[in-house]
């Protein structure tokens, strides 16, 4: 090699990001991924709710946490989908059934990585590959536009490309859309590509990718009630039904419907008012 190209290696070399030291995974039990650099950051305490808590969507709970369960137990599992209505606790239940392995002693990390940083899973995967830890990937409000590409990069979480997705690794995801695009847009590029739905199959196909499809939809009065009740109990607070009932229905009324969010920010405000810190 000429000294010339020897020294463009070594400018190279230098101009290159260190590497990205090993992360401590004894360090939490969760983390959030991020770039520039890469680096896993532990987070000392989740923001979380009971999974007892979770009043509405009994069969959607029951089903992500036995799958979860035998993941963290080193069983096959599936990649979870969670879809469906704002604010009925998707992310919270995926919160709390990770938080219930724990409880039962078993070995699993859960790491958060973001909608906008989906395009460097691959290099997440680098840090998790071969580990004795089992790590439970979860992204938050995940969609895609038109011209989106980064869906691409999730298949290396669906489906592993040559290497197979790690056997220690699972991905939930929450959207609020079944196949992860609005429909509208579905509709809009079927009509206008040349041929009908081939422009949009290979998006549409994601979600396909994903073993559990489970879906929330919005609550009726009955279990909306049932929500607070069961916040007022499991936090002591002690209200006369008649005048809970008519205060939590007003309140639902000047939201403009019924969820568990809605439920749970009710419940803030009266916990607040009787001078209860959560």
């Amino acid at each position: 090699m000429s000294d010339a190209l020897i020294r463009i290696a070594e400018a190279l070399e230098r101009l290159a990001p260190a590497p990205v030291p090993a992360p401590d995974f004894r360090a939490a039990d969760a983390f959030i991924w991020t770039t520039g650099p890469d680096r896993l950051v532990p987070i000392a305490h989740v923001s979380r709710v009971d999974l007892d808590l979770l009043r509405g969507i009994e069969r959607a709970r029951d089903t992500l946490l036995a799958n979860t369960l035998q993941f963290a137990r080193g069983a096959a599992a599936n990649n979870a989908l969670l879809w469906g209505a704002r604010g009925m606790g998707k992310s919270s239940l995926v919160k709390a059934v990770h938080a219930e392995a724990l409880r039962q002693g078993l070995p699993l990390k859960l790491v958060e990585i973001s909608r906008e940083d989906i395009a460097s899973v691959s290099r997440l995967l680098d840090h998790l590959r071969g580990r004795a830890e089992r790590f439970l990937l979860f992204c938050d409000d995940l969609s895609f536009s038109h011209d989106d590409t980064d869906y691409k990069s999730l298949k290396a979480v669906l489906d592993g490309g040559i290497a197979g997705r790690p056997a220690n690794v699972l991905l939930y995801a929450t959207s609020n859309r079944r196949h992860l695009m609005p429909r509208d847009m579905i509709e809009n590029e079927k009509a206008t590509a040349i041929t009908p739905g081939e422009a949009v199959e290979e998006k549409v196909s994601l979600s396909d990718r994903f073993g559990l499809w489970l879906g929330f939809h919005p609550t009726d009065q009955a279990t909306y009630l049932a929500m607070i009740e069961g916040y007022c109990a499991a936090y002591g607070l002690d209200i006369a039904p008649d005048q809970l009932r008519a205060e939590a229905i007003e309140w639902q009324a000047t939201r403009g419907g019924r969820s568990g969010r809605v439920a749970w920010q009710f419940f803030c405000d009266l916990a607040g008012r009787h001078g209860l810190a959560l």
